[in-house]
C-alpha cells in the first residue's frame, strides 16, 4: 500500500503544479482515500491459494554432506624438484 500512496501523492502534487483550476491539492485529496480503499478491497478479495504463512523463523537449509579430504600424492624421490 505504501508505494501506491506515495505515487498517488506525487501525482496529486504534480497535477497541482501543472494544472490550473480544479487540480488544486485541496480538491483532489479524496483521490488518496479512493486509492487506499481500492487497495484494501483488492487485498481482501485476493485469493489465498499458494500463500504461505510467515512463521517468524527463516527456513533452515538442508544438510550438506561434507566432501572427504583429498589425499596428497606421494612421491618416490623426496629430493625431486629441489634443484639438486
Amino acid at each position: 500500500m505504501g508505494p501506491a500512496v506515495v505515487t498517488t501523492i506525487g501525482v496529486l502534487f504534480l497535477l497541482s503544479e501543472m494544472g490550473s483550476g480544479y487540480f488544486h491539492i485541496g480538491h483532489t485529496y479524496p483521490v488518496l482515500f479512493i486509492v487506499i480503499g481500492v487497495i484494501l478491497l483488492a487485498s481482501a478479495v485476493a485469493p489465498m491459494d499458494g500463500h504461505v504463512e510467515f512463521s517468524g523463523a527463516p527456513p533452515t537449509p538442508p544438510p550438506v554432506n561434507p566432501t572427504p579430504p583429498t589425499v596428497p600424492p606421494t612421491y618416490s624421490n623426496p629430493y625431486a624438484g629441489q634443484g639438486q
